[in-house]
């Protein structure tokens, strides 16, 4: 008999272990991990996190219920995007006209001198394989001091596409041609503004919620332990965006440098998942970080409360 009711403890508890996602959620090194929910499937489309000479193809994750995950191997590499030689990061995707649109950065371009910035792939399917949609970089530009990476493609309630994107503590915000084969101007005639919060350094991404626009981004060095997610909320998508507190951040007992993340949202609910990367306790490699999730919740005047990282994850979620 106590054999028996051990062994169903154990079994409870591994069909409870597998409602939860656990963090990682997948194995391997993956960061700056973009999540998307196409129909009734949520995706993940991070970085494959290795030496920039490494670091020349993406894969992407998909599941039903953000616990069980399929892998889905090189969807898109530099065999395909032949100006793109290393570090290919920061995938960004949308839906449009019944194809799928990535947008990335390579070659981690240091001047206007070198080939590379962020460019765009086109798919028929969220899984790939993608093929370059220009041939050449979207955008090659350092504008108002932002290195061109780290885009993330925004569609606002006019149906109107921007790109949202930069590094070097810089963000600029631009509109995207319906055909996202060029960057429009504005009203006033300029392609570009400036965007950038108090203590930005990379890794934007905005959402909007009860009409209002949220914008959040990475703080402190990628590499460090020190990496964190901060936001702004504002009544326009061009601010003005005034810093507000930490969302995300370490936790040494945990994993440290938890930052670039992005949000999913339940569709027609109030519920909000953040996916993240983080360095993994005792990891002292820049590149070893792994994807996580956790959820995110508000409190009653509309702020984002801080979210703790767990080893745990979340509970099983399918999309109705």
């Amino acid at each position: 008999m106590r054999k028996l009711i051990l062994f169903l403890i154990c079994l409870s508890s591994a069909a409870f272990a597998q409602q939860k996602s656990g963090n990682p959620i997948v194995k391997g090194w993956y960061a700056d991990p973009e999540g998307i929910i196409f129909g009734q499937q949520y995706w993940v489309f991070p970085t494959y996190s290795d030496k920039y000479e490494k670091q020349v193809f993406m894969d992407a994750f998909s599941s039903k219920d953000l616990v069980n995950w399929t892998k889905h191997e090189k969807i898109v590499d530099t065999a395909a995007i032949k100006w793109a030689k290393i570090a290919m990061w920061a995938p960004s995707i949308i839906k449009k006209d019944k194809k799928y649109f990535l947008f990335f950065a390579a070659n981690d371009i240091q001047n206007e001198q070198t080939l590379g910035g962020i460019g765009v792939a086109v798919a028929k399917k969220p899984e790939g394989p993608y093929r370059d949609y220009l041939g050449k970089p979207l955008l090659n530009k350092i504008v108002n001091g932002a290195q061109p990476i780290d885009q993330f493609v925004f569609k606002d309630k006019d149906g109107q596409h921007y790109m949202i994107y930069g590094g070097w503590k810089h963000c600029n915000i631009t509109k995207l041609a319906r055909d996202f084969k060029s960057l429009q101007n504005f009203e006033d005639g300029s392609t570009f503004k400036e965007i950038t919060p108090e203590g930005y350094v990379e890794g934007p991404f905005v959402f909007i919620r009860n009409g209002k626009y949220y914008f959040m981004w990475s703080e402190g060095g990628w590499g460090g332990p020190n990496y964190k997610v901060a936001y702004a909320i504002s009544d326009s998508l061009f601010g003005p965006f005034k810093r507000i507190g930490t969302v995300l951040q370490q936790n040494p007992e945990i994993a440290t440098g938890a930052g670039h993340h992005s949000v999913i949202q339940i569709p027609s609910t109030d519920e909000y998942y953040i996916v993240y990367h983080r360095r993994p306790k005792g990891e002292t490699a820049a590149n070893h970080r792994e994807t996580c999730i956790e959820k995110m919740e508000f409190d009653d005047q509309g702020y984002i409360k801080p979210v703790k990282i767990t080893t745990t994850g979340v509970t099983k979620r399918i999309i109705n």
